[in-house]
Order: structure tokens, then sequence, then C-alpha cells
């Protein structure tokens, strides 16, 4: 497996990843973020790749909206999500992430008709190096349980998954059982502490400084083949300022003694 960890699109995020020892860099466009950044960049990116010998390991899509309000999807998405995956093959990128949001005026078989059909047409559109995966985040996106994913990964045996314990974990799910039962479909994980107590969440400290049994996740994941990235994203609410970056190295740390 892989570590690296979510940043910035700039030289700089390349720098920093190589002076932590880290393999790749992670990109994630979120909301009204149309990729400008990955466009402005698109030359110098590959330099940068180069140069400091730093992976792009995942570009996503987040928290936006793919079914519009009658339940269709919007076609801007579909061609944007279309460029990020483009740009992703430029740059020897293996992954895709999105998501797609619930549409509360049409019937839940026509939420998960349109999901499926919105999967379908990037699987299709994908370039052969870039996988596709749904998140398992409750932001924008509802086919993040084990309900959704019979449904939707079943039907679509090429559709991954980028796993982040912590989204299970507020959700109340066991994220263990999940990686067991679903294992084999991960393409991607987010190392993403959690904190809560008495079912109320405290803060997302540091991965490895936080209640998720990375041992048990890790362990799962070798048993079930996988060998991919595995992106430190830093969240908390308390470890930032001065303490973000003694925070990102503890995690680092951690999880290189893991991968050992």
């Amino acid at each position: 497996m892989k570590l690296g960890i979510i940043a910035p699109v700039a030289e700089e995020s390349f720098q920093a990843a190589r002076d932590l020892g880290l393999d790749f860099v992670e990109f994630c466009i979120n909301g009204p973020d149309h990729g400008e950044l990955l466009e402005k960049y698109r030359e110098e990116l590959p330099l940068w790749i180069q140069k400091y010998q730093v992976a792009v390991g995942s570009i996503g899509r987040w928290k936006t909206v793919i079914q519009l309000p009658d339940g269709t999807i919007d076609p801007e998405e579909i061609q944007l999500a279309k460029r990020l995956m483009n740009i992703a093959a430029e740059l020897h990128c293996p992954n895709y992430i999105c998501g797609c949001n619930y549409a509360s005026s049409v019937s839940k078989f026509s939420n998960y008709e349109h999901a499926i059909s919105f999967f379908d047409t990037l699987l299709q559109a994908a370039p052969p190096t870039v996988k596709v995966s749904v998140y398992n985040c409750r932001k924008g996106n509802f086919v993040n349980n084990q309900e959704a994913w019979s449904l939707v990964l079943e039907h679509l045996p090429k559709l991954g998954i980028k796993f982040d314990p912590s989204h299970s974990i507020y959700a109340g799910s066991d994220y263990l059982q999940e990686l067991v039962d679903w294992g084999d479909r991960v393409n991607h994980v987010h190392l993403k502490g959690s904190l809560q107590v008495n079912g109320v969440r405290v803060d997302d400290p540091p991965a490895g400084l936080d209640e998720t049994d990375w041992k048990s996740v890790l362990n799962i994941l070798r048993a079930k083949g996988y060998d991919g990235n595995l992106s430190i994203e830093p969240h908390s609410d308390v470890w930032k300022g001065d303490l973000w970056e003694p925070g990102v190295k503890y995690s680092v740390r951690y999880f290189r003694d893991l991968l050992v």
C-alpha cells in the first residue's frame, strides 16, 4: 500500500509530500470548484510529479448536486467528470471519485435508477487507466452504505468504493463489517480520524490518535488483497495552526509502522 495526503493543487503540495516521505497527493474538487486550478496547472503538474517524485493518487468531485431537483442528472456535471477523468489519465492518476445526491422529488426506486445511470455513464467514459469509485461520505451522496452498495455496485461490477471509516462511525455503521463484506470493491482509502462520546462527535483528531481500529482496518484490507492508496485527510478542528504539522507527522509515522 502507498501512503499520501489530501492537498491543494499547488507545487508546494508536492514538495511538502516529498518532505514527509509520502508517495502521492490527492486533489478534491469541492462544490463550486470546477477544477480551475487543475486546468491552470495542467502543463506544470507532470513536471512537478517528475521533480518531486510524488504521484497524484486520486482526483475526486465532492459535495455537489448531480441530481437536479426534478431528478434529472445535471449534464454539466457529466461533462466536468469526463474532463477530470481525462486529466487524471494524463497524470497517470488511477482513481476518480464522486457521489450522487438523493432527489426527494422522485421515488427511491427512481433515485437508484438515476444513480446507476450516472455511474454507468462515468464508467463508460473513463479512460482505461482510471478507476471510478463512489465515496462513502454522506454529504451529497446516498450511495454510502451496504443497502445502496448491494443495489448499485452489484449492478455495476466495475464501480468501486472510496472508503473512510469515520463516515461509517458517525453514521452508526459497523465499518469493519462493511470492509469484510465489501473490501474487495475498495479502490481508495481515506485516513481520517474520528472521536465521539455517547454518540456525539468531539473532533476528528489525526488518524492514529483517534478511536478507529486502524490495525483491523488495514488487516482486513490486506485479507481482501488491497494494495492501493491510503490518503491522510487532516480534518481536525483542534489540530490546526501550529498543531497541524505535528498531527500530520504523527499520522505518517503511525501508518508507516503499520505498513512494515
